[in-house]
């Protein structure tokens, strides 16, 4: 018997293929998904590029923003200022997104907070393209509506931290990993390696906190020997490592002459900087430990740590609201599918964002001061395992409720199968659709036939359980009351319609309970959200938080006015004036003045490209420069000014200064009285 041939594709055929080209969704997608994803992505837009003009610049990264469009030396290294003298205190591979857009667009502060927009939307939308591979386009929808819709997302995406590149090249990673696990193929490991390795360029240390996860889900699911295994995932590490540590390396083979001082650091060391400073000071007493410098109230927050960080009343609102939920959906996730294969998809996922969930939880608890907005990395890992569970309990309760079908007379010559077209290989979601990798579970039998099973209440007792979770985290501040009755009726619909589905009801009345319960788990973390857009309850731009927590929130109502937010370009009148007796009184000096510690530096910095000595550091304790080096400074003519301040600690230059340099009456440079700062001329003593 011969074959039939496979029939040539219409001219609407070829057009569908090439709109799902252009979408990057397969062409079987169902005819909601694509409107539905570009909803998501148009309120992600909106939220997160929300008054840009007026964005919550760090004014330490902003300044280094703003310095490291001065040079290569500056951009490379992380400069704080033009000259690139001292470097930030962290690896640079976060800002250089933001630097070269405000090189492009100009100094402008949309254009410094618009990488972090872009990095925003983008993680919504990779997200859901990894989800839909794993669980299907109605798990991809529900996760890109939580993670858009998470209040501590949209915070931090309208500023300029380093979070929000870190969490995208995480979430990529974790895609890479799925698709090395679902192919068998060494090339997307390699790729998870690099994405892990650039995701350590913008947080360091943190980026490998999924690595374990995405090592134990790999010899667990992947395909082949677990020799072959080990093998494979020990390649895709060193390449982890080897990008992980290029700047590092860079840094540790170019002369000291010819970089910046490493802030943080004690021995101007870039493994101090990373190991030290930024890694084992943060979980040690000792806050020096491996040539750190140490750590003042400015560089380390006291709060948020210990086992009940994610649902304390700061953090709980600001990314937890699915936590129960996310929790639930990883137990039954792994449990359930428990009889399949080993390679079973489906079960990966849970293990992979459980295991990004748990992890990060117990590390954050373990170390000694968070802020609120280190959480936002786990926020991915909460949708994806909120959209993965509510497709996994729909599933069950579809399959529960399904009558039985009888088998029909089985043909007397089967007809051959029309051969399928193979899966494009431009299709991220090849695989995902092809029968023997589906990510659907098999149909089950009615509930009277499941052996005393009650899979399908999973469901309804997701949504209520995630409603009643809402009430307990909004209930200390009450910020939203008006939303709970709302996000209690629709859980009442959603569930008591769930609950009752009789034979006769009809799929629509399911379909709009269903929808119903997943609005009411999503009402009142939109509520959060939403309330950012407000200066008042977005926090301070060195601490993004949503809603009425937090210092910045509690110091605005006692000043009565929201957080001031410090722009690129935009200096005070005050620090004009100084500028303006600065620029006038220099006379071919190196650097416009020298500062004691970033916090003085940091206004003049942002306002004009500048070449700045910053002495001391982010903290004010790196020792940099030495009295020494001051004054040569000084004596060659290298540096005339001096601005102290009282609210840093006095260092040995500081106190140089002071017996070698002249102060200056705070009226010659246009202030009735220096306050907190004292300028000092050191070529007048």
């Amino acid at each position: 018997m011969t074959a039939i041939s496979a029939a040539r594709p219409t001219g609407a055929h070829r057009g569908r293929r090439a709109a799902s080209r252009r979408s990057g969704l397969p062409e079987d997608a169902p005819r909601w998904e694509r409107p539905a994803l570009a909803a998501v992505l148009a309120v992600a837009t909106v939220l997160y590029s929300w008054g840009i003009g007026n964005a919550a610049l760090h004014p330490f990264y902003g300044a280094a923003i703003r310095s490291m469009t001065g040079g290569w030396r500056a951009f490379f290294f992380g400069g704080l200022d033009t000259n690139g003298s001292i470097s930030i205190d962290k690896l640079p591979g976060a800002f250089w997104p933001d630097a070269v857009s405000v090189w492009l667009f100009g100094p402008h502060t949309w254009a410094a907070a618009l990488p972090q927009v872009v990095e925003g939307v983008l993680t919504v939308w990779l997200l859901h393209r990894i989800v839909r591979a794993w669980a299907g386009p109605f798990a991809a929808l529900v996760a890109a509506l939580a993670l858009t819709l998470t209040p501590v997302t949209v915070v931090l995406n309208r500023a300029t931290i380093p979070d929000t590149a870190l969490t995208l090249l995480l979430v990529a990673a974790a895609g890479a990993l799925q698709k090395a696990v679902r192919t068998e193929r060494l090339l997307p490991l390699i790729t998870c390696g690099i994405w892990v390795g650039l995701a350590f360029q913008a947080k360091m240390l943190q980026a490998w906190l999924v690595l374990p996860v995405f090592a134990v889900v790999y010899q667990i699911v992947a395909p082949g020997t677990p020799l072959k295994r080990a093998l494979r995932f020990a390649l895709g590490g060193a390449v982890a490592l080897a990008v992980s540590c290029f700047w590092v390396l860079i840094a540790w083979a170019t002369p000291v002459a010819d970089r910046p001082y490493l802030d943080g650091t004690s021995d101007n060391n870039p493994f101090a900087l990373v190991f030290g400073y930024n890694g084992l000071s943060r979980f040690s007493s000792d806050s020096t430990a491996f040539g750190a410098v140490a750590g003042t109230a400015n560089s380390r927050t006291t709060g948020n740590t210990g086992w009940n960080m994610l649902i304390n009343d700061t953090v709980g609102p600001q990314v937890s609201w699915f936590l129960p939920l996310a929790v639930l959906a990883a137990v039954l996730g792994v449990v359930w599918r428990s009889g399949q294969p080993r390679t079973d998809m489906l079960r990966a996922g849970f293990l992979m964002w459980g295991g990004w969930l748990a992890v990060h939880a117990v590390v954050f608890s373990a170390s000694n001061g968070n802020h609120a907005y280190y959480m936002a990395v786990i926020a991915p890992a909460l949708a994806a395992l909120v959209g993965g569970g509510l497709a996994l309990f729909r599933s069950e309760y579809q399959s529960a409720y399904e009558p039985e079908l009888k088998p029909e007379p089985e043909p007397e010559h089967k007809p051959e199968p029309e051969p399928q077209p193979e899966p494009e290989p431009w299709s991220p979601y090849a695989s995902a659709y092809q029968p023997e990798q589906g990510p659907k579970p098999e149909p089950e039998p009615g509930p009277e036939d499941k052996s005393g099973s009650r899979r399908h209440m999973a469901l309804p007792a997701a949504i209520a359980l995630t409603v009643v979770w809402a009430l307990v985290l909004d209930w200390p501040t009450r910020f939203v009351a008006w939303l709970l009755p709302i996000a209690v009726m629709l859980a009442l619909c959603g569930v008591v319609g769930l609950w009752s589905r009789g034979p006769r009801t009809s799929p629509r009345k399911v379909q709009g309970a269903l929808a119903a319960g997943i609005a009411a788990t999503l009402v009142v973390p939109a509520g959060w959200a939403l309330s950012s857009l407000d200066p008042l309850y977005a926090g301070a731009s060195t601490a993004p938080i949503a809603g009425p927590v937090g210092n910045a929130y509690y110091n605005s109502v006692r000043e009565h006015h929201a957080p001031r937010r410090v722009g690129l370009d935009q200096p005070s009148a005050r620090d004009t004036a100084l500028l303006d007796y600065l620029t006038k009184h220099r006379n071919g000096e190196k650097y416009l003045l020298a500062t004691q510690t970033a916090y003085a530096a940091e206004p003049l910095l942002r306002a004009k490209s500048e070449p700045v000595l910053v002495m001391g550091g982010f903290t004010g304790n790196t020792p940099f420069p030495t009295t020494q080096q001051l004054g040569s400074l000084v004596t060659t003519h290298q540096v005339r000014y001096a601005l102290l301040t009282t609210q840093r600690p006095t260092t040995a230059a500081t106190t140089w200064v002071k017996s070698h340099c002249t102060r200056i009456p705070p009226t010659a440079y246009g202030r009735r009285t220096g306050g907190s700062f004292t300028l000092y001329d050191c070529n007048r003593s």
